[in-house]
């Protein structure tokens, strides 16, 4: 085990090109850590704790990229047990561990986001279900409740994980668990654990809901339920016949009837995720515990015995190898832009091109998210020392990505950069007198920027650009407003009044 988890961890550092820089997403959550709160916009609170615990290591990339490899490392881990948990031998463990680490996994634990610990949290809380049927001990009920909690305050999409598994044990006898007072005072235990953040949630009018309806109205609804059903194939692909020993194994296989729970609550899950349109990688957390009960099944099938059953085994442990090479080459951070560029029919055949606008551009979106941002940051340096010295320059931005890095790389201490997007709309400080303006704008706005902004400064300066063009904020345009003719801050507020009430 001590070995795939050291494996797991050189992969991911391994995996991404010294020519990307962060994520745009990433860039927020580190961000998220210098205002800690019961909750956010986008996000519960418990990224922005972590972030905090990074700032403290230092806030270099290695501590950045840790954090989501740890957490894939801890769901191998929680694999490992649960194959020992079903009495998996050495070649069910193997299986297991090596499905785990060459699938998804590898691809979702490079970027620091709530998704590998949500993973995770999914694994984890699979496992102790399985230690309570498996003992009928109240206090893996209350394991799970704190596990829950962790996944909640993490990411909201746990909340599926119940969705489905309710359902499926009022179909099985594992019914019996709504009868036990246990249960109900481990769901007291997580509604205690989840209340800062409800609380929170009710205080800021429930700001989920409207995250939420935005993400459906901008990106699910570019999202096919066909595309859905392909990304689950292509996540564990090189042991998609590891899954399908678990789901038959759950229900046919006699020593495996008492999980059929599990059987029913992926399938009911994986209902509800292609019902309301949702991003394939939602989805994801519902594997892992099954590749144990895969690798399980299939040890006991493949009983070390003759020479032809020796090299099944050897080929089901190389199989999700060999299927990772393709992979390599296609679906990490580890080529260059001009490599994609020049390899552009694969990649566009694979629909890895494609954004969330339901178009194809030149890189994947992602690798796209993480080019540009240093460029950005050092221009806006460079702006703010052409202005006189001082805290009266405030610096706007049009999206979260674009403040998060250029907060997370300024070299300008003074510097601060704020939006009315995502969080830092209530993270701009209103104390402050502002006189000067630095306003980052996306390039198709150039004109409108000018037009609108100009008759409040006695000057304005087209400063710079990114020009990165594979950058996603290639044309990004860095202008200097200088010496207001207005009240700066009383406008702030009325775009802060107009944008919550948008929302």
């Amino acid at each position: 085990m001590l070995v795939f988890v050291l494996l797991k961890f050189i992969l991911q550092y391994a995996l991404v090109n010294s020519t990307y820089e962060l994520h745009r997403d990433e860039f927020l959550h580190l961000d998220q850590g210098n205002h800690l709160a019961w909750g956010f916009l986008s996000v519960p609170p418990v990224t922005s704790i972590i972030s905090k615990i990074i700032y403290f290591l230092g806030n270099t990339l290695f501590w950045i990229r840790f954090f989501p490899a740890l957490f894939g490392a801890l769901t191998l881990i929680f694999v490992w047990k649960a194959v020992e948990e079903l009495k998996g031998n050495l070649f069910s463990l193997i299986l297991a561990a090596t499905a785990i680490l060459f699938s998804v996994l590898l691809r979702l634990n490079i970027l620091y986001q709530p998704n590998s610990l949500d993973v995770l949290c999914w694994t984890a809380f699979y496992f102790i279900f399985l230690k309570y049927i498996n003992s009928a001990d109240s206090k893996w009920l209350y394991a799970g409740a704190l596990i829950f909690a962790l996944g909640f305050l993490n990411k909201y999409n746990i909340i599926f994980l119940l969705v489905g598994l309710f359902p499926a044990l009022l179909l099985t006898p594992q019914r019996s668990i709504f009868l036990k007072p246990s249960f109900y005072i481990s769901t007291l235990l997580t509604l205690l654990l989840i209340a800062p953040n409800l609380w929170w949630q009710y205080k800021h009018h429930f700001p989920v809901y409207h995250h939420l309806k935005e993400l459906t109205d901008t990106q699910l609804i570019n999202v096919s339920r066909v595309g859905f059903l392909k990304e689950q194939v292509i996540y564990f692909l090189g042991s998609l016949f590891v899954l399908f020993a678990a789901f038959y194994a759950l229900v046919f296989y006699a020593p495996f009837k008492k999980y059929r729970v599990f059987f029913w609550s992926f399938c009911i899950t994986l209902m509800v995720f292609i019902a309301l349109k949702a991003k394939g990688y939602y989805a994801i957390g519902l594997y892992p515990i099954y590749l144990a009960f895969g690798s399980a099944y299939l040890g006991e099938l493949l009983k070390r015995g003759s020479t032809k059953v020796n090299n099944l085994r050897f080929a089901c442990v190389l199989l999700p190898f060999l299927f990772f090479i393709p992979m390599y080459h296609t679906a990490f951070p580890n080529k260059t832009p001009a490599y994609i560029l020049a390899h552009q029919a694969t990649y566009r055949a694979l629909g890895l091109l494609r954004w969330e606008d339901g178009k194809d551009h030149l890189l994947p979106q992602d690798f796209a998210d993480m080019l540009g941002w240093k460029e950005l940051a050092n221009k806006v340096d460079l702006a703010f020392s052409r202005l006189p010295k001082g805290e009266h320059t405030l610096v706007l931005c049009d999206n979260y990505g674009q403040a998060g890095a250029i907060n997370y790389y300024k070299k300008t201490k003074e510097v601060t950069a704020v939006s009315f997007n995502a969080d830092y709309l209530h993270w701009i400080n209103l104390d402050k007198k502002y006189v000067h303006l630095i306003r980052v704008k996306n390039y198709r706005e150039v004109k409108e920027e000018l037009k609108e902004t100009s008759p409040f400064f006695a000057d304005t300066f087209v400063a710079d650009s990114v020009t990165n063009p594979y950058a996603r904020e290639y044309g990004t345009t860095v202008f200097i407003f200088r010496n207001t003719h207005i009240d700066i801050n009383e406008r702030i507020k009325r775009e802060i009044n107009e944008n919550e009430i948008r929302d």
